[in-house]
């Protein structure tokens, strides 16, 4: 990190509480792209190289347990062939690519998502990354690929059903198992970039009491200084979850 001023911010926020999980939205490629005069597939490209630049430093510079980015989406199989296809010749690049980082950066990789709708090569290579960084200690990259919040309650409860759960023995924590987040803890602050302010069916169930944090600035510009301030404005956020005392969890009142 060279500018002076990101480096008293990072160490403020290092002071402060930080969120243990934090997911992001990234949105916007497309029309950075547009913006410039380039193809789809290149905001897509300079996207990567965002995430490239975010792991080591959410990992290592931030601290971060767990950092869930929102990859792929159910509703971008609806996308122009071509554009799908851009992105999972990207998908396969970093995945056959970028595995050194993550172990470099003592990352784990694992996924969620309806990942079986995904080409077998990108889901060799998907299965190949979750096997080399098993044993790494650090940051999870949980990245969400195929994914949709509705889509992931509905296959936990067909996963409930299959096991033949009688229905008193539904609660949450259950559903909470069957998820494919299951292990992890809950988001803490949810990043959405470009300007929309919606969630995108991204992490429904998680979401429950996460802090959200929209930001008019596309992902290819969202450098290390505006993961920051997002991580400055959730400090200053008073969360409550539902109860009178901040900071007090719902359930444990």
């Amino acid at each position: 990190m060279k500018d002076p001023d990101e480096a008293t911010l990072l160490e403020r926020i290092r002071q402060g509480p930080l969120p243990r999980h934090v997911g992001v939205i990234m949105d916007g490629n497309g029309r950075w792209a547009e913006a410039r005069g380039l193809s789809r597939a290149e905001g897509h490209k300079a996207g990567v190289e965002r995430v490239r630049e975010l792991i080591p430093f959410a990992a290592n510079e931030v601290g971060l347990e767990v950092l869930t980015l929102y990859v792929f989406s159910l509703e971008n199989w609806q996308r122009p062939e071509s554009e799908i296809g851009a992105l999972m010749v990207l998908l396969e690049y970093f995945l056959s690519e970028e595995v050194p980082l993550l172990l470099k950066n003592n990352v784990r990789f694992r996924m969620c998502g309806d990942v079986a709708r995904l080409p077998k090569q990108v889901q060799t290579l998907a299965d190949e990354a979750l096997r080399k960084t098993a044993s790494c200690s650090g940051m999870v990259l949980n990245a969400a690929l195929s994914y949709g919040g509705r889509d992931e309650i509905v296959r936990a409860v067909r996963r409930i059903v299959e096991g033949q759960t009688a229905p008193h023995r539904i609660d949450e924590e259950l559903l909470g198992r069957m998820m494919d987040t299951a292990g992890l803890p809950d988001p803490d602050l949810i990043i959405r970039t470009s300007g929309e302010c919606r969630t995108s069916n991204f992490l429904l169930w998680q979401a429950a009491y996460a802090e959200l944090y929209f930001t008019p600035c596309f992902w290819p510009d969202f450098h290390e200084r505006e993961f920051l301030e997002a991580l400055a404005d959730y400090q200053q956020r008073d969360r409550r979850y539902g109860a009178l005392t901040p900071g007090v969890p719902k359930d444990a009142q």
